[in-house]
């Protein structure tokens, strides 16, 4: 797993996370940012997680004026938050 920060991009912070393993089907981007959203079938709850993660975080992301989303990547999966570098205002 990966962790790149971008202070500053068209007045954006954008937080970058990405990973080796299989990435995501482009059919299946926005299903798993769904509540309780799972891909795998044959995971259980006990090791797979309860599928509340990625719509918790781009609520937060959305709360804050800014997006989650995940981006083409060579291998993996690429998750963006892209957050305005100034307060949302409201």
């Amino acid at each position: 797993m990966e962790l790149r920060v971008v202070l500053r991009e068209n007045g954006h912070v954008a937080l970058q996370v990405s990973d080796d393993g299989p990435g995501i089907p482009v059919e299946q981007r926005e299903f798993i940012f769904q509540r309780f959203a799972r891909l795998d079938a044959a995971r259980n709850k006990d090791t797979g997680g309860t599928g509340l993660g990625l719509a918790i975080a781009r609520q937060i992301a959305e709360h804050h004026g800014g997006t989650l989303a995940i981006e083409d990547s060579g291998q993996g999966a690429r998750f963006v938050a892209r957050i305005p570098a100034s307060p949302a205002r409201t």
